[in-house]
């Protein structure tokens, strides 16, 4: 059958491509962002803090623009106090982290790059990302760390003058797990010859079975989803399940834990799952992190605004509940 040839491909440097994001909209640790004013979300900080003070899992899930948002340093600085047990995210995630890393900019104008064909074919992403997946599928190592070890070991000497905001450098220099949860052509290394999908494929099935290894530890801690609509709660349903299942069968629960759920998107009603006829009935983070699997022990948190405004808010929050 025939398929596209990816070696006729066009692939330009990075130099080439104009940015929208550069490391300049880091946000500092100390930059002003607005005080908390929702109520959940000091619910939520505490929950964070009780978590890390008990020695249970605090799990954070995301999308990338939550790191879009400027909020690498925050989650960086959870990291290294200990709070944060477990990083989950999507692989454009990976790809900004990384691009930051390299070269201080990320965030391609895709209107502007799909009218040619230019959007996503990039040489140092494409090749750079897919040799580290190449080479943690050798070492039988996961999507995350393979990317973390690039970023943090400068392999096949490659230069990350920006490493302090990765925060894949920083989970793997502190022993976090990070994993990346992905599908072939999700992404825009996808694109690139020298994509491996088989490497793909293994290291992120690793990545998920770290996972469930991790949601399987989450009676009394915490789980947070900000900014992922489908993989997110896809993921965790399932890690949950599997992590249940076998839980049963030694007579232990996974019942009573918190869940969060950070979104631009807002609720009449979070812990009212509707009908079939409502079209927030169709929202997997609504029914599935905030309803579902909290409904017999635990308690779900529905936290709406501009992650530029509710990390930092968390943060300070988590920080002063310690």
């Amino acid at each position: 059958m025939d398929k596209l040839n990816r070696n006729h491909l066009t692939i330009l440097p990075l130099s080439k491509r104009r940015h929208k994001m550069t490391v300049a909209d880091v946000y500092a640790l100390d930059a002003e962002t607005p005080p908390p004013d929702n109520p959940r979300l000091s619910v939520v900080a505490d929950r964070i803090a009780k978590a890390h003070r008990d020695g249970r899992q605090v799990i954070w899930m995301m999308g990338a623009h939550v790191m879009r948002r400027g909020n690498s340093r925050f989650i960086i600085d959870l990291m290294e106090r200990g709070i944060l047990t477990h990083l989950a995210t999507n692989g454009a995630c990976a790809i900004h982290d990384f691009e930051l890393a390299h070269v201080g900019a990320t965030l391609e104008d895709v209107e502007d790059y799909i009218y040619d064909g230019k959007f996503g074919n990039w040489e140092e992403t494409g090749r750079y990302l897919n040799e580290a997946i190449v080479r943690g599928y050798q070492d039988k190592i996961g999507f995350g760390e393979a990317i973390g070890r690039l970023i943090e070991e400068g392999e096949m000497d490659i230069a990350f003058p920006h490493r302090g905001v990765s925060m894949f450098a920083a989970a793997y220099r502190l022993g976090v797990r990070f994993t990346v949860h992905k599908g072939i052509g999700f992404d825009i290394i996808d694109q690139h010859p020298a994509a491996d999908y088989a490497a793909m494929g293994w290291t992120t099935g690793e990545d998920f079975l770290r996972f469930a290894q991790s949601v399987s530890q989450l009676e009394g801690g915490v789980f947070l989803n900000l900014g992922s609509a489908v993989m997110g709660p896809e993921v965790y349903l399932k890690s949950l399940s599997m992590a249940r299942n076998i839980a049963s069968q030694r007579g232990e629960e996974i019942r009573h834990f918190t869940t969060a759920n950070f979104d631009i998107i807002d609720f009449p009603d979070f812990r009212d799952e509707g009908l079939p006829t409502d079209a927030h009935y169709y929202h997997r983070p609504k029914k599935t992190i905030l309803i579902r699997t909290v409904k017999d022990g635990g308690e779900g948190y529905h936290i709406s605004g501009d992650f530029s405004v509710t990390v930092p808010q968390l943060y300070r929050l988590v920080i002063a509940s310690l």
